[in-house]
């Protein structure tokens, strides 16, 4: 079964730094784009992060210059360097990805979401 597992939440001080992983697994994949979401108490889930298969990476004004989003296409991982965090990031944290089964080179991409992971940031 093809599923994303993300890691990586937790709670965190005002200032301070986590890094989220999100891989996929259940097989062998083609992945284009990859993406972070996040859903706070109350609010609409929003972007924070894309990145393409050939590394070009966007930002949500509100993460720009203190969020960093990676991933290593050799182990089907995205990753979300988050630093100077602020109560205002308090959220879950989903991950997406568009892909399909290596193999099935006739199928198009769909997207997949993670379960999500809980991320808080209080003193």
């Amino acid at each position: 079964q093809v599923q994303l597992v993300e890691s990586g939440g937790g709670l965190v001080q005002p200032g301070g730094s986590l890094r989220l992983s999100c891989a996929a697994s259940g097989g062998m994949f083609s992945i284009n784009d990859m993406g972070w979401y996040r859903q706070a108490p109350g609010k609409e889930r929003e972007l924070v992060a894309t990145i393409t298969s050939g590394g070009s990476a966007d930002y949500a004004d509100s993460v720009r210059g203190r969020f960093s989003i990676s991933r290593d296409n050799a182990k089907n991982t995205v990753y979300l360097q988050m630093n100077s965090l602020k109560s205002e990031d308090t959220a879950v944290y989903y991950c997406n990805a568009a892909m399909r089964p290596l193999a099935e080179t006739w199928s198009r991409h769909v997207e997949v979401w993670g379960q999500g992971t809980l991320v808080t940031v209080s003193s």
